[in-house]
Protein backbone atom coordinates (compact mmCIF):
# COMPACT_ATOMS: atom_id res chain seq x y z
CA UNK A 1 0.00 0.00 0.00
CA UNK A 2 1.32 3.35 -0.63
CA UNK A 3 2.12 5.55 1.69
CA UNK A 4 3.27 9.43 2.43
CA UNK A 5 3.76 11.25 5.23
CA UNK A 6 3.48 15.49 5.03
CA UNK A 7 4.47 18.05 7.98
CA UNK A 8 4.17 21.41 7.00
CA UNK A 9 3.60 24.49 8.56
CA UNK A 10 -0.31 25.68 8.66
CA UNK A 11 -0.74 29.88 8.68
CA UNK A 12 -4.03 29.07 9.61
CA UNK A 13 -3.04 27.41 12.78
CA UNK A 14 -0.24 28.79 13.15
CA UNK A 15 1.51 25.52 14.00
CA UNK A 16 2.86 22.52 12.10
CA UNK A 17 -0.07 19.86 10.94
CA UNK A 18 0.67 16.36 9.99
CA UNK A 19 -1.04 13.99 7.66
CA UNK A 20 -0.46 10.75 5.86
CA UNK A 21 -1.43 9.33 2.37
CA UNK A 22 -2.90 5.90 1.83
CA UNK A 23 -3.28 5.12 -1.30
CA UNK A 24 -2.07 6.08 -5.07
CA UNK A 25 -5.47 7.05 -6.83
CA UNK A 26 -9.28 6.52 -6.47
CA UNK A 27 -11.77 8.41 -4.58
CA UNK A 28 -10.06 11.02 -2.36
CA UNK A 29 -11.29 10.34 1.11
CA UNK A 30 -10.70 13.26 4.03
CA UNK A 31 -9.82 11.12 7.39
CA UNK A 32 -10.72 13.03 10.47
CA UNK A 33 -9.79 11.03 13.78
CA UNK A 34 -11.52 10.75 16.99
CA UNK A 35 -11.45 13.07 19.88
CA UNK A 36 -8.35 13.51 20.72
CA UNK A 37 -6.68 11.58 17.83
CA UNK A 38 -3.87 11.96 15.57
CA UNK A 39 -3.35 11.32 11.80
CA UNK A 40 -2.13 8.27 12.34
CA UNK A 41 -5.48 7.18 14.48
CA UNK A 42 -7.04 5.32 11.92
CA UNK A 43 -3.68 3.10 10.73
CA UNK A 44 -3.53 2.19 14.29
CA UNK A 45 -7.41 1.10 13.67
CA UNK A 46 -6.21 -1.14 11.50
CA UNK A 47 -9.09 0.30 9.37
CA UNK A 48 -6.97 0.52 6.18
CA UNK A 49 -6.07 -3.46 6.79
CA UNK A 50 -9.81 -3.72 5.68
CA UNK A 51 -9.95 -1.13 3.00
CA UNK A 52 -6.67 -2.55 1.49
CA UNK A 53 -8.41 -4.39 -1.65
CA UNK A 54 -10.31 -0.92 -2.61
CA UNK A 55 -6.97 0.86 -1.81
CA UNK A 56 -4.69 -0.94 -3.94
CA UNK A 57 -6.83 -1.19 -6.62
CA UNK A 58 -6.79 2.32 -7.20
CA UNK A 59 -10.49 2.89 -5.43
CA UNK A 60 -9.78 4.60 -2.48
CA UNK A 61 -7.03 7.34 -2.01
CA UNK A 62 -7.13 8.36 2.17
CA UNK A 63 -6.05 11.67 3.56
CA UNK A 64 -5.65 11.31 7.01
CA UNK A 65 -5.39 14.33 8.74
CA UNK A 66 -4.18 15.57 12.42
CA UNK A 67 -6.67 16.50 15.24
CA UNK A 68 -6.18 19.77 17.78
CA UNK A 69 -8.93 18.72 19.90
CA UNK A 70 -7.27 19.53 22.98
CA UNK A 71 -6.81 23.58 21.24
CA UNK A 72 -10.54 23.37 20.71
CA UNK A 73 -13.33 21.57 22.12
CA UNK A 74 -11.72 19.55 25.06
CA UNK A 75 -9.39 22.87 25.60
CA UNK A 76 -11.60 23.19 29.35
CA UNK A 77 -8.73 25.98 30.59
CA UNK A 78 -10.27 28.13 27.78
CA UNK A 79 -13.45 29.77 27.46
CA UNK A 80 -16.20 28.02 25.19
CA UNK A 81 -15.91 31.28 22.90
CA UNK A 82 -12.25 30.43 22.66
CA UNK A 83 -12.61 26.87 22.00
CA UNK A 84 -14.90 27.39 18.93
CA UNK A 85 -12.96 29.67 17.33
CA UNK A 86 -9.87 27.51 17.76
CA UNK A 87 -12.05 24.87 15.62
CA UNK A 88 -13.25 27.68 13.37
CA UNK A 89 -9.29 28.32 12.50
CA UNK A 90 -9.07 24.35 12.21
CA UNK A 91 -11.87 24.37 9.68
CA UNK A 92 -10.38 27.51 7.69
CA UNK A 93 -7.32 24.98 7.44
CA UNK A 94 -8.99 22.00 6.19
CA UNK A 95 -10.65 24.36 3.48
CA UNK A 96 -7.74 26.38 2.67
CA UNK A 97 -4.95 24.11 3.24
CA UNK A 98 -5.99 20.64 3.35
CA UNK A 99 -8.02 20.71 0.21
CA UNK A 100 -6.39 22.54 -2.42
CA UNK A 101 -3.48 20.12 -1.47
CA UNK A 102 -5.49 17.23 -1.94
CA UNK A 103 -6.62 18.06 -5.26
CA UNK A 104 -3.27 18.77 -6.44
CA UNK A 105 -2.46 15.32 -5.34
CA UNK A 106 -5.60 13.88 -6.72
CA UNK A 107 -7.30 14.39 -9.74
CA UNK A 108 -10.50 12.23 -9.14
CA UNK A 109 -13.70 14.60 -8.60
CA UNK A 110 -15.00 12.86 -6.13
CA UNK A 111 -13.82 14.22 -2.66
CA UNK A 112 -15.34 12.09 0.67
CA UNK A 113 -15.92 13.48 4.40
CA UNK A 114 -15.20 10.86 6.67
CA UNK A 115 -14.65 9.89 9.94
CA UNK A 116 -15.67 8.00 13.66
CA UNK A 117 -17.15 9.29 16.57
CA UNK A 118 -15.99 13.33 16.92
CA UNK A 119 -14.21 12.43 13.43
CA UNK A 120 -17.80 12.05 12.49
CA UNK A 121 -18.79 15.35 13.81
CA UNK A 122 -15.92 17.20 11.80
CA UNK A 123 -16.74 15.18 8.43
CA UNK A 124 -20.89 15.88 8.65
CA UNK A 125 -20.41 19.63 10.29
CA UNK A 126 -17.47 20.75 7.15
CA UNK A 127 -19.82 19.29 4.74
CA UNK A 128 -22.93 20.44 5.96
CA UNK A 129 -21.10 23.59 6.08
CA UNK A 130 -19.65 23.75 2.74
CA UNK A 131 -21.19 21.00 0.64
CA UNK A 132 -19.55 22.27 -2.31
CA UNK A 133 -16.52 20.47 -1.50
CA UNK A 134 -17.48 17.40 -1.06
CA UNK A 135 -19.76 14.41 -2.91
CA UNK A 136 -19.96 11.85 -0.07
CA UNK A 137 -20.24 12.23 3.76
CA UNK A 138 -19.34 8.76 5.69
CA UNK A 139 -20.29 9.24 9.32
CA UNK A 140 -19.35 6.29 11.86
CA UNK A 141 -21.33 6.60 14.94
CA UNK A 142 -21.18 10.52 15.42
CA UNK A 143 -22.32 13.04 17.68
CA UNK A 144 -24.26 15.89 15.73
CA UNK A 145 -24.78 18.35 18.83
CA UNK A 146 -21.70 18.86 20.87
CA UNK A 147 -24.22 20.51 23.46
CA UNK A 148 -25.66 17.31 24.82
CA UNK A 149 -24.71 15.75 27.77
CA UNK A 150 -25.52 11.94 27.50
CA UNK A 151 -23.62 9.30 29.89
CA UNK A 152 -20.40 10.31 30.89
CA UNK A 153 -20.10 12.66 27.20
CA UNK A 154 -20.90 16.48 28.13
CA UNK A 155 -21.86 19.68 27.05
CA UNK A 156 -18.53 20.90 25.44
CA UNK A 157 -18.95 24.34 25.78
CA UNK A 158 -20.64 24.34 29.39
CA UNK A 159 -23.91 25.89 29.15
CA UNK A 160 -22.25 29.02 27.25
CA UNK A 161 -24.23 29.30 23.41
CA UNK A 162 -23.61 31.78 20.81
CA UNK A 163 -24.26 32.20 16.70
CA UNK A 164 -20.95 30.27 16.23
CA UNK A 165 -22.05 27.20 17.93
CA UNK A 166 -25.23 27.26 16.60
CA UNK A 167 -23.52 27.54 13.60
CA UNK A 168 -21.40 24.28 14.21
CA UNK A 169 -24.30 22.22 15.28
CA UNK A 170 -26.00 19.97 12.28
CA UNK A 171 -29.19 19.39 14.33
CA UNK A 172 -29.32 23.43 14.97
CA UNK A 173 -28.67 24.96 11.85
CA UNK A 174 -30.17 22.88 9.03
CA UNK A 175 -33.52 22.99 10.56
CA UNK A 176 -33.39 26.16 9.72
CA UNK A 177 -31.63 26.38 6.91
CA UNK A 178 -33.22 28.10 3.47
CA UNK A 179 -30.59 28.88 1.48
CA UNK A 180 -31.42 27.25 -2.14
CA UNK A 181 -27.92 26.61 -3.37
CA UNK A 182 -26.57 24.99 0.17
CA UNK A 183 -29.52 23.03 0.06
CA UNK A 184 -29.04 22.13 -3.63
CA UNK A 185 -25.42 20.71 -3.00
CA UNK A 186 -26.50 19.07 -0.21
CA UNK A 187 -29.17 17.13 -1.91
CA UNK A 188 -26.70 15.98 -4.36
CA UNK A 189 -24.41 14.28 -1.77
CA UNK A 190 -24.30 11.04 -1.01
CA UNK A 191 -24.61 10.79 2.97
CA UNK A 192 -24.18 7.44 4.92
CA UNK A 193 -24.86 8.06 8.51
CA UNK A 194 -23.90 4.09 10.59
CA UNK A 195 -24.81 4.04 14.43
CA UNK A 196 -25.37 1.31 16.35
CA UNK A 197 -28.52 0.94 18.98
CA UNK A 198 -27.24 1.15 21.74
CA UNK A 199 -24.77 3.63 21.26
CA UNK A 200 -24.87 6.74 23.45
CA UNK A 201 -25.81 9.29 20.50
CA UNK A 202 -28.61 6.76 18.65
CA UNK A 203 -30.68 9.68 18.93
CA UNK A 204 -29.26 12.27 17.86
CA UNK A 205 -28.17 10.25 14.46
CA UNK A 206 -32.37 9.37 14.62
CA UNK A 207 -32.79 13.42 14.80
CA UNK A 208 -30.29 14.20 12.27
CA UNK A 209 -32.19 11.49 9.80
CA UNK A 210 -35.15 13.11 10.46
CA UNK A 211 -34.21 16.61 9.87
CA UNK A 212 -32.66 15.51 6.48
CA UNK A 213 -36.17 14.43 5.60
CA UNK A 214 -37.83 17.54 6.13
CA UNK A 215 -35.65 19.17 3.76
CA UNK A 216 -35.84 16.31 1.19
CA UNK A 217 -31.98 15.54 1.60
CA UNK A 218 -31.62 11.74 0.67
CA UNK A 219 -29.55 10.05 2.70
CA UNK A 220 -28.79 6.70 4.37
CA UNK A 221 -28.75 5.75 7.99
CA UNK A 222 -27.68 2.05 8.97
CA UNK A 223 -28.72 1.06 12.28
CA UNK A 224 -25.92 -2.02 13.85
CA UNK A 225 -26.79 -4.45 16.62
CA UNK A 226 -25.28 -3.53 20.15
CA UNK A 227 -22.89 -0.49 20.82
CA UNK A 228 -21.05 0.02 17.60
CA UNK A 229 -18.92 2.87 19.09
CA UNK A 230 -15.55 0.88 18.84
CA UNK A 231 -12.57 -0.07 16.42
CA UNK A 232 -13.72 -3.46 15.96
CA UNK A 233 -16.93 -1.70 14.43
CA UNK A 234 -15.77 0.37 12.45
CA UNK A 235 -13.65 -1.81 10.70
CA UNK A 236 -16.19 -3.96 9.47
CA UNK A 237 -18.01 -0.77 8.70
CA UNK A 238 -15.55 0.52 6.30
CA UNK A 239 -15.77 -2.02 3.56
CA UNK A 240 -19.16 -1.65 3.46
CA UNK A 241 -19.86 1.86 3.18
CA UNK A 242 -17.03 3.64 1.99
Amino acid sequence: MHREYHKKWSTELEREMELIILGHSGQKVLVFPTRGGRFYEYEDLRIPQHLSNKINNGELQLFCVDGIDSESFYCFWAHPSGRINRYLQYEKYIINEVIPFIHRKNANPILVAHGCSLGAFHAANIAFRHPQYFKRLVAFSGRFDLTLNVEYFSDLFDGYYSEAVYFNTPTHFLPNLDCTYQLSELRQMDITLVIGEQDPFYENNRHLSDILNSKQIEHKLYVWEERAHRGYYWRRMAPLYL
